[in-house]
């Protein structure tokens, strides 16, 4: 038998690399977690969990770098709040406090400024989260891109939850809390000046709400939960099965998607079950527990279009299938290339 090849390392990073698709996992897997490993890095969560006195915090940092800065639905400023909201969330966590970092380039308006921090302001009130700390730092003009913001939330998790990868079993359904691609196609119409016929927005909310109901609801019947960003619903899917082993499919007839949403990416070649989402979460549940998830789901406004989109099936290899309207299969892999660059 010959030796094994190593993969080779790129020489720089490219646009790629952000994309949330393979390239970001060849990163994350191939330096960092090589240069970093630790046991709380090592589970490549939405946030990291420890205990403290007793009990249990998540702990998540999440930088935006979105462009543009302001698109229908939001902003970069209620997005940063929303999507650091959403990773706590994922662990079942509340939020208790953010943190609040900006880059900003020099010659960036006041008013651009202001409106950011309003938004900012706004979304972390409605959330019943507060800005605990920040930081602000200024480049020269040409050195950034007018803003760049990072944040980081510390949240509590109640006794008793465990959410994650490793407890997606066969048998379990998948089921998405909402229509899925808004924000990637909004991003992407707003940046190129594209006008389409219909209501496109960012579907940018926070989700702890909805999560604190499911877990009233279902307690240890809550499996796991992930928030299809960057990389979209397939990339999510690709990695979940593989991480936790066992195959999964979905129904393309079952995927709810608007249709403004629907028609916009097939004029662009795009495919919905990549495109970005910023207040939609997917969640792993046994199947006797889907009627009662979803009841629970549809009783919030964050989730009133939630569908069952799949299920995971028996089988000892990680990999999904989509089964397709006109009855043939798919086989569905992680984003590869960068569709839709800078859309968080």
């Amino acid at each position: 038998m010959g030796q094994e090849v190593p993969v080779k390392r790129d020489e720089i990073i490219t646009l790629d690399h952000g994309s949330g698709g393979l390239k970001t996992k060849e990163l994350i897997e191939g330096l960092f977690l090589e240069m970093l490993s630790n046991p709380l890095l090592d589970t490549l969560e939405d946030s990291a969990v420890f205990n403290v006195n007793g009990g249990r915090v998540a702990f998540t940092t999440d930088s935006y770098v979105v462009d543009p800065i302001v698109f229908p639905g939001g902003d970069i400023g209620a997005l940063s709040v929303h999507g650091t909201i959403n990773d706590l969330a994922m662990k079942g966590a509340w939020p208790l406090a953010l943190s609040l970092g900006l880059i900003l380039e020099e010659g960036l308006e006041m008013k651009v400024l202001e409106r950011v921090l309003d938004s900012v302001a706004r979304a972390s009130k409605e959330a019943g989260v507060m800005v605990a700390t920040g930081d602000t730092k200024v480049v020269p003009k040409g050195k950034g891109d007018k803003i760049f913001i990072n944040t980081t939330g510390l949240g509590a998790i109640p006794g008793g939850i465990d959410i994650g990868v490793h407890r997606v079993l066969p048998g379990d359904v998948i089921i998405s809390s909402g229509t899925i691609g808004d924000h990637g196609i909004t991003i992407l119409t707003q940046r190129e000046g594209l006008k389409f016929a219909g209501d496109l927005k960012s579907d940018s909310q926070p989700l702890h709400r909805l999560v604190k109901g499911l877990i009233e609801e279902l307690g240890e019947d809550l499996h796991c939960l992930r928030d299809p960003t960057r990389g979209g619903v397939a990339t999510v899917l690709v990695e979940v099965a593989e991480r936790a082993g066992v195959p999964m499919e979905i129904f393309e007839d079952r995927l709810p998607i608007r249709e403004e949403v629907r028609a916009t990416a097939e004029l662009l070649g795009l495919d919905p079950l990549y495109l970005a989402n910023e207040g939609k979460l997917l969640c792993w549940v046994p199947e006797r527990c889907s009627d009662k998830a979803l009841e629970v789901m549809r009783g919030y406004e964050e989730g009133k279009d939630a569908a069952v989109i799949g299920r995971v099936v028996q089988g000892d290899q990680g990999r999904v299938v989509l089964n397709t309207i006109i009855g043939g299969k798919r086989a569905i892999f992680a984003l590869s290339g960068t569709p839709l660059p800078r859309i968080c």
